[in-house]
């Protein structure tokens, strides 16, 4: 009786489920970009909209489109799930090849079975390989042709700091701190613990990310919620949809910020200072609700999950309410579109992108499961002026969704040492390299370099010929 009963309802919720997709949007994810995005009236439903692309990676060849006057190249291939990138002093490229830990059978109902079918179709569902590698390009031609595991046996990592000679890694269970000399290929002593993160069981949102502080004192680790809208109660939430600062020193943390559903990506803005994320909102409120989004983090900041959103716009759904909370909650500085999932964050300063992406910020969208038309799957370019962002967002690279196939999914991105765009790639398995060709490589510019190094010997280092020219040169106290 109760397979008959399970039978029936599983009819019953695909009909749901295809009901839910048989709306689309009414105006395009654009309206749900800027600083003051197009907000429509929500309207909900039992089962999430389902529009979910099916991942297939790169075939012949092929690859994405980098906007006009910029190329693109696969910098390493054949990774395994790659979704977060670190690029070291000496410019070797961390990339961690992970995913969310096997989670126990505990039901959760229609609308959990549907999002997981709509995960394994999209590729988001792959077994975690719980590793780091490093990519190095030993002849600067912009192709790592070293590619070999850094650090193995974790546990769902994803963010990557280096603090002096100690290299900390955000588990989706807490930081672990490594030894690290330059140059080395591989890590193989034990981790010790910083400090425990948000996890458990449940752990909705597994992804853990890091940034250090200018002074390296500090590590800012980011938790996303274990819900959407706090349905599996606010005990469950305990710590979690937050930023956290962390003492390096102690590993004493306290929170820095909060209300803020999924942040991912970390970026310090090079002009004001302040601390960024990249932030994926709550779902099941419609096509165009609720906008990801890019902000500025105040320390001690709460930024309305899950009672309201932009500001003081209250989710109806969430009982019990919070007035108080709502009255306080912080409006996001950039809204980058509606269900696009944007994950990876950095600004461009040192890129070399051409005048057109000089000051701004690139992002990650890994692309929606959830939206009629799609969204995301592209790298987006917001530009600053001044520190502040403004003007429309630019496409940076695209090409990742051909009609129903989701050829790859960007997630995190890094600038190289020498000024090119990196890009994780994890359902095409790729590391993709963005950059104005006309800009000089690396091996050009070393090559560069050693020639001038030359032309100015004789014998000897070159002196200089007055006294004002030598008190130039002298180091700074």
């Amino acid at each position: 009786m109760l397979r008959r009963y399970s039978t029936s309802l599983l009819a019953i919720s695909f009909g749901l489920a295809a009901a839910s997709c048989a709306g689309t949007a009414d105006e395009p994810v654009s309206v749900g970009y800027g600083a003051s995005p197009n907000l429509p009236e929500p309207s909900g439903s039992l089962i999430p909209a389902l529009k979910v692309a099916e991942a297939t990676g790169w075939i012949d060849g092929s690859g994405p489109t980098a906007a006009e006057g910029l190329e693109v190249v696969a910098f390493a291939e054949g990774l395994d799930h790659p979704r977060w990138l670190y690029v070291l002093p000496n410019g070797d490229v961390l990339v961690a090849e992970s995913n969310a830990q096997p989670k126990p059978d505990s039901g959760g109902g229609i609308r959990a079975y549907f999002q997981q079918q709509a995960m394994e179709k999209a590729g988001a569902a792959v077994p975690s390989a719980d590793r780091i590698t490093l990519l190095r390009d030993e002849d600067g031609d912009g192709v790592a042709e070293l590619q070999t595991p850094f650090l193995t046996d974790l546990t769902s990592p994803m963010g990557m700091q280096l603090i002096g000679d100690t290299l900390y890694v955000a588990n989706t269970d807490g930081i672990v701190a490594f030894p690290y000399r330059e140059g080395e290929t591989e890590i193989t002593a034990a981790g010790r613990t910083l400090t425990d993160l948000p996890a458990g069981e449940i752990n909705y949102h597994w992804t853990k990310t890091i940034i250090a502080s200018a002074d390296g004192s500090k590590l800012y680790a980011t938790v996303g919620s274990n819900s959407n809208i706090g349905e599996q109660g606010m005990t469950a939430e305990e710590g979690r949809a937050a930023i956290w600062e962390v003492d390096v020193a102690t590993g004493e943390k306290q929170l820095f910020a909060t209300g803020l559903r999924n942040p991912v990506g970390l970026a310090w803005n090079p002009t004001t200072g302040e601390l960024w994320t990249a932030v994926n909102e709550r779902d099941e409120l419609g096509h165009n609700l609720v906008p990801d989004y890019i902000t500025s983090v105040q320390r001690g900041g709460f930024y309305g999950w899950p009672y309201s959103y932009y500001g003081d716009i209250v989710d109806e759904r969430v009982e019990p309410q919070a007035p108080e909370k709502v009255a306080a909650a912080i409006k996001p500085d950039y809204a980058v579109g509606a269900h696009t999932a944007s994950l990876g964050l950095t600004f461009a300063e040192g890129a070399e992108l051409g005048p057109m992406f000089e000051e701004g910020a690139i992002i990650g969208q890994h692309g929606s499961w959830n939206r009629n038309p799609r969204s995301g799957y592209k790298v987006l370019f917001v530009p600053f002026e001044n520190g502040v962002a403004s003007g429309e967002p630019i496409d940076l690279l695209t090409g990742f969704l051909v009609g129903d196939e989701a050829r790859g999914r960007p997630v995190g991105v890094q600038i190289a040492n020498d000024g090119a765009l990196l890009v994780a790639d994890d359902v095409g398995n790729v590391i993709w390299r963005v950059r104005d060709p006309t800009a000089p490589t690396e091996r050009e510019m070393t090559d560069g370099a050693s020639q001038d190094q030359d032309a100015d010997s004789d014998d000897g280092a070159a002196m200089p010929e007055t006294t004002a020219d030598a008190e130039e040169v002298q180091p700074a106290p």
